[in-house]
């Protein structure tokens, strides 16, 4: 008797390789989603200390906003960065923060 093959045993096909999904994230300030690397994500360390986080890998919570100057403002000067992280920022760490912004959408825009 000649052995016969069950549908569900098939083997799949090479070319059917799954779709990874690209990691998306809020802006805490405009609330648009974007991909992770899209936004630029600012963490508290276990020190309490605010810092942006080029690579997204840093160690603590994590907020994110666009690269966008009024996300920026609207961010840290409206307090939704401090909500979101859950720490109070001195006056002089929001305008560094801002100055960080500033750099940070220069260097997106290219000049």
């Amino acid at each position: 008797m000649p052995v016969q093959t069950i549908p569900s045993m098939k083997k799949r096909s090479s070319s059917h390789q799954p779709v990874k999904r690209v990691p998306q994230r809020t802006c805490v300030a405009c609330r648009q989603v974007d991909d992770k690397r899209g936004l630029v994500r600012l963490v508290r360390t276990a020190a309490g200390a605010v810092e942006v986080d080029p690579t997204g890998k840093k160690a603590g919570r994590g907020a994110y906003l666009c690269p966008l100057a009024e996300c920026w403002e609207t961010g840290i000067t409206g307090g939704k960065l401090e909500h979101a992280l859950k720490v109070t920022l001195t006056r002089e760490r929001k305008e560094e923060l801002m100055r960080l912004g500033r750099d940070l959408i220069k260097e997106n825009v290219g000049g």
